[in-house]
């Protein structure tokens, strides 16, 4: 077993290896986009002379004159030249000036400068019509292309009331004058940690740049109509069926990053409503970046539960709730500085659930290895974003992506679970309406059965009524004779002996019969009651030897109701033996000390009982229990009938020697002496046991023997 255990482990782990690489490798297909070629600028000046930018566009990339902390014109950058020459300083681009020393300084995030490009151009693209893609530039800008103003987003200030941000992606066209195209920009930031040109600025011929755009733009709005959809439609499934929450963390999950997708990459918020406020755009989109480790978590819960540990909730609720916080109450300045930290717990939440997802799959959870698969690729499409926001990764928004692939592969988990339970439900149903069509038919079967039974009985009825005054008076006299044969044989004798000397006298010879008859009854039963009277008094004076010896009580119980099982079945009787869920309890089966041979005999003297008082078509049910009191365990039988039962008040005197109760209405021929139930007692105690008896008057008796358990020594 343990080798089989070993195989199959080894098995799901190489299942969760191949999802892993597969995920790595579908990761590096979202991220992954051809560069272009290596081109940069040194001192301000972009050589693209061997180049085609109007057919190959072209990331420009490289070495910017810096102006930092001053607003210069094209103009301005000519005067100064002419006058001072070249002393200009230079800035990598793509990148930020937050770090960047200057005089023996390192600049912070705020401030404002100007950046120049010199590019040459080839004969060929002097000809055509250029384009410049603009990304947001944080977070505003002028720029001028060969002295002309192209582009303005937001307001440029030498200081923070004087400045407005906005971010917003542009194209902007122009016609080369010659083989030199100049690019003067000026940026400001004071209200974000990072300012400068952060992100490439793409040269390319306007056809082609325009392609590019739109087909960026139309896959961002695939991507964000996607997530919304699918959000909107879980979250409708829950509002529908709220049995499960899976539905509205996944759909609220899914919400919140469609409305993100809108805040990032190429901005289509701020093209579907050009005056959307630039600071609620920053906060929502850091709202959903701190709260999404929380949902995707409760997600995880409710797919699978029992894998997140409840310090790891309380955890993620106070981190999630505390940045937040800091999110609503700070101003971007601030709280920017903390997207390293909201990167950090995003990714310690997914890495914190590939593990439970590793354990799901190792006990082969249904949509485990699926789940593992999608999340690896969310997780490097996550972790590049944030690289990328902290420029440390050259490769853009790809989170949007990465996220429409778990969403979808999600979709289709919760998809497939739903359906499988909408399947079971139609199974059911159309059993239900199977056993419904039965159960009717049998309902109409019952109908007829019981109408011809009523016609039966009450012609029986009709004859029984005629016989009952005549057998009134002998029944009567029978059940007086039962009640006081333990006290004196002279009653039965005396009766015999009248029947014996009415045949001698030949008194009526024609029911000479009848008389044999109720002599050899009365004989019959006198035998059997000195019998038990015999053996109740050996019980009672303790002369009756037993042979103990530890025996399993499920064995001994099966025997006794095989042994038995025609008796009581013959007599009419549905007979059933419930051992409940001992047998399943290997290591604990009950082992009493007894003598087999003398507690069958009280059993039976149980269903003996339970067969006279119970009506043709009646339950007899033998079932075993197990309890515990003070330390000992006990195995508790019961004999249990569907027949008249006992009245409450009587119940303490059935056991009693003599005592018997006449049921009114049973007709099993000739009764018992009502030794049994004594002898019952007097066997159970000596097994230092107890027997007592339940009933409600009306629907039967039950009788309850507790035998004390041993331990098991290895039998």
């Amino acid at each position: 077993m343990r080798g089989i255990f070993r195989f199959g482990s080894r098995t799901i782990l190489l299942h969760i290896a191949a999802a892993v690489v597969v995920g790595l490798v579908a990761s590096y297909a979202v991220i992954y986009a051809p560069d272009s070629p290596k081109i940069q600028s040194e001192e301000g000046i972009l050589d693209l002379t061997q180049v085609h930018v109007s057919e190959n566009p072209l990331k420009l990339k490289g070495e910017w004159a810096f102006y930092w902390q001053e607003l210069l014109s094209p103009e301005d950058i000519q005067i100064r030249s002419a006058r001072d020459g070249n002393n200009d300083r230079w800035i990598s681009i793509p990148s930020s000036w937050l770090g960047y020393r200057l005089d023996g300084q390192q600049l912070n995030g705020t401030g404002f400068a100007t950046f120049r490009l010199v590019i040459e151009l080839s004969e060929q693209d002097r000809n055509e019509r250029l384009a410049l893609r603009l990304p947001t530039i944080y977070h505003a800008y002028k720029l001028w292309v060969n002295g002309e103003l192209l582009a303005e987003v937001g307001v440029v200030g030498q200081e923070k009331s004087g400045a407005t941000p906005h971010l917003s992606t542009k194209l902007v066209f122009f016609q080369p004058e010659n083989n030199t195209v100049e690019l003067v920009m000026q940026v400001a930031n004071f209200h974000h940690k990072r300012g400068g040109i952060t992100k490439y600025i793409e040269l390319g011929g306007s056809d082609v740049l325009t392609v590019r755009t739109n087909v960026r733009v139309a896959s961002e709005m695939f991507i964000t109509a996607s997530l919304l959809v699918i959000g909107v439609y879980n979250l409708l499934l829950f509002v529908q069926r709220r049995k499960g929450r899976a539905p509205l963390y996944f759909g609220l999950f899914t919400v919140l990053f469609g409305i993100r997708s809108l805040l990032v990459g190429e901005l289509m918020i701020t093209q579907l409503f050009p005056h959307f406020p630039w600071e609620l755009q920053f906060k929502i989109e850091y709202l959903i970046l701190c709260i999404s480790g929380y949902i995707v978590t409760m997600y995880f819960d409710c797919i699978f539960p029992n894998y997140v540990s409840r310090w790891f909730r309380l955890g993620t609720r106070i981190a999630t709730g505390a940045l937040c916080l800091a999110v609503v109450v700070t101003p971007a300045l601030i709280y920017s500085k903390m997207l390293l930290m909201i990167g950090v717990i995003v990714v310690l939440h997914m890495v914190y659930l590939m593990v439970g997802l590793v354990q799901a799959a190792v006990r082969r959870k249904e949509g485990a290895l699926i789940f593992l698969l999608v999340s690896v690729v969310t997780l490097v499409t996550v972790i590049n974003d944030f690289l990328y926001y902290n420029e440390w990764s050259l490769i853009g928004d790809t989170s949007p992506l990465g996220l429409l692939v778990f969403t979808i592969a999600q979709m289709i988990l919760l998809s497939s679970r739903f359906t499988r339970a909408a399947s079971n439900e139609e199974r059911i149903a159309r059993e239900l309406q199977d056993a419904n069509n039965k159960l009717t038919e049998m309902n109409m079967n019952l109908e007829r059965t019981v109408q011809e039974r009523t016609q039966a009985l009450s012609a029986a009825h009709d004859d029984l009524r005629t016989s009952y005054d005549r057998l009134l008076h002998s029944e009567q006299g029978r059940k007086k004779l039962l009640a006081y044969i333990t006290h004196d044989l002279r009653m039965p004798l005396s009766s015999m002996l009248g029947y014996v000397e009415a045949v001698q006298d030949r008194v009526k010879p024609e029911r000479n019969e009848q008389y044999l008859k109720y002599i050899r009854d009365n004989t019959i039963r006198i035998n059997r009651m000195i019998e038990e009277l015999s053996f109740l008094s050996l019980l009672e004076t303790g002369q009756v030897s037993y042979r103990m010896e530890p025996v399993y009580v499920i064995p001994f119980l099966r025997g006794f109701f095989e042994q038995y099982e025609l008796v009581v079945r013959d007599a009419g009787l549905d007979f059933m033996l419930d051992i409940g869920d001992a047998e399943d309890q290997r290591p604990g089966l009950p082992v009493v000390e007894m003598d087999a041979q003398r507690l069958e005999q009280a059993l039976f003297n149980l269903v003996s009982n339970a067969m006279k008082f119970t009506s043709r078509e009646g339950l007899l049910r033998i079932a075993l229990a197990v309890d515990k009191v003070n330390d000992t365990r006990y195995a508790i039988i019961s004999v249990q009938d569907s027949g008249t039962g006992i009245p409450p008040d009587q119940l303490e005197q059935i056991f009693n020697r003599n005592y018997k109760y006449d049921r009114p209405g049973v007709e099993k021929g000739v009764e018992g002496s009502g030794l049994g139930l004594a002898i019952c007692r007097e066997i159970v105690q000596a097994h230092g046991g107890t027997v007592r008896a339940e009933s409600d008057g009306k629907t039967g008796s039950i009788f309850y023997v507790s035998l004390p358990c041993i331990v098991d020594e290895g039998r």
